[in-house]
């Protein structure tokens, strides 16, 4: 049986009895009714699949009946059926949310066409999109286990963010086969940096376009003192979230390149962001200009001086041009620069710091609400793009449509959802962040982590002789083994940044150029 319900309301329902039979010879329930009223009552007693709503009904006509459905049930499909040819009428109908329309005499097969089209179109969909990625789940297992190239995992993490966006809205069963092949990735992943990342720090042949080298290999090339370039730098931005708003961009701006680069160790602000200003690892920022790096250890904060670590950057690269910084931490600095943002177009480069997602990551940690509303991977990414959406940053760019610019999208680092505690003890100094350690005389299982024994070797910078760093791996968190049950009640489940994982490491590149 098909078990579909029909909602079918028109005042010739008598003459439709050929179609109703039909209708139910083939398995679909349909329930009849004359009048738009009618079909009101018979929405508020149960739940219908699909409703035909008969455009010309005496009293209150199939436009009036529409609302009022909708209004019971937004989601339920409305089928118009008229008479009535006119393109004016249509458009009123499609923009009252129609879902499609037949004209009289309608035909049987018609109808079936349409049912399957609105009623199995879901489920066609979810099994086609089931059936194409137990074909790439082979594909990419085997892929894990040779990858062996920056590019490798770089092309590796795209299919999996991209069937991750694929299932998320179908029920296909699958979600559970792709959340274990993305662990499983992460842990090659953590074995592939941990192999290689000494080598690539050092400016080895396969070291890939890193956070102390992006601005260097990707942003100055565009820089040509003609057009005006917008380097937008959203913070704690994973790839998957910038596939959620890119869309939205690109219906502005024409995309000119779509790529990503490796953020540094640890995959924290503080690290990775002032990295790309001063286009220098973080012991060689504090040992050339002490005076704009803070260590872990001090009460201070930590990323108070990125305008002027760029200021050092394009002085040693000869880039005498004219340019702006704002870094954008709250809703009022962003309407104040969505309202100067032409005036910025007189530079050569701009670069606008915006801290939304960062803030969103640590609040909803703290505040339950907010766990409620971003409480996996999916809602986070939908926050996102809602944020966006409706974000200064957003309405900004808009006003640059009919401008000639160049625009490059990119982040510091991304987060993942963290699961599994690892215990590490430490002194009072040690550094709180969930996904790294940094202290003297750290006591760790070394299985567990990433550790880095000699923090010079990857150019971090240390406070003591004793000083070491040990990075968390794949969704693993570090708990203090005091008050440990509490700790690690309240951490689990949240998005953290600071270790080893494609999520954090792994980060969106993206330019876009007028049309």
């Amino acid at each position: 049986m098909n078990n579909t319900s029909i909602l079918w309301a028109d005042d010739e329902i008598d003459m439709l009895k050929a179609q109703i039979k039909y209708l139910h010879d083939r398995g679909y329930d349909v329930t009849a009714v004359t009048n738009g009223q009618d079909a009101i009552e018979e929405m508020k007693n149960q739940e219908f699949d699909v409703v035909f709503l008969d455009e010309s009904m005496p009293g209150l006509t199939g436009l009036e009946t529409l609302p009022k459905i909708k209004n019971i049930d937004p989601n339920v499909p409305v089928v118009m059926i008229t008479k009535n040819e006119e393109e004016n009428l249509m458009d009123e109908a499609i923009g009252s949310q129609i879902d499609d329309y037949l004209i009289k005499p309608v035909k049987p097969q018609q109808i079936i066409l349409t049912l399957k089209k609105l009623t199995d179109n879901k489920r066609l969909i979810s099994e086609k999109t089931t059936s194409n990625y137990q074909q790439a789940f082979q594909t990419l297992f085997v892929q894990l286990s040779s990858n062996s190239s920056v590019s490798d995992w770089k092309e590796t993490y795209k299919q999996l963010v991209f069937w991750e966006l694929q299932l998320q809205n179908q029920e296909t069963g699958m979600d559970e086969v792709l959340e274990m092949q993305k662990q499983e990735a992460n842990n090659e992943f953590c074995k592939f940096v941990e192999r290689n990342y000494k080598d690539w720090v050092h400016g080895g042949d396969d070291a890939p376009s890193m956070s102390h080298t992006i601005f260097k290999n990707s942003v100055m090339p565009l820089i040509d003192q003609q057009t005006p370039v917008f380097l937008v730098v959203i913070d704690n931005l994973r790839y998957d979230q910038w596939q959620m708003i890119q869309p939205m961009i690109s219906s502005l701006f024409r995309p000119q390149s779509d790529d990503m680069f490796f953020s540094i160790l640890p995959t924290s602000t503080q690290y990775s962001r002032n990295a790309i200003f001063a286009g220098l690892m973080p012991s060689e920022i504090e040992r050339v200009y002490s005076e704009y790096w803070v260590n872990d250890e001090e009460q201070k904060g930590k990323n108070m001086f990125e305008e002027e670590l760029l200021e050092t950057q394009l002085k040693r690269l000869n880039l005498h041009i004219k340019h702006s910084y704002q870094k954008i931490t709250n809703n009022k600095a962003g309407k104040e620069m969505e309202d100067t943002i032409l005036n910025l177009l007189s530079n050569d480069l701009n670069v606008i710091v915006y801290n939304f997602v960062d803030m969103l990551s640590h609040a909803r940690t703290e505040m339950e609400v907010l766990k409620e509303l971003a409480s996996d991977e999916r809602a986070y990414r939908s926050l996102t793009k809602s944020w966006f959406e409706h974000s200064p940053l957003f309405t900004a760019l808009k006003k640059l449509v009919d401008k000639k610019v160049k625009i490059i999208f990119t982040t510091d680092h991304g987060t993942i959802r963290v699961q599994k505690p690892v215990k590490v003890v430490g002194d009072k100094n040690t550094s709180t962040n969930l996904r790294y350690k940094t202290g003297k005389n750290l006591n760790y299982d070394a299985g567990e982590v990433f550790e880095m024994k000699k923090p010079g070797d990857i150019f971090l910078p240390t406070q003591h002789m004793t000083s070491s760093y040990v990075f968390a791996r794949n969704s693993d968190f570090l708990a203090y083994p005091n008050n440990y049950n509490h700790y690690v009640n309240y951490y689990r489940d949240t998005f953290q940044h600071g270790g080893v994982s494609l999520e954090e490491v792994i980060i969106p590149f993206a330019v876009f150029e007028s049309r």
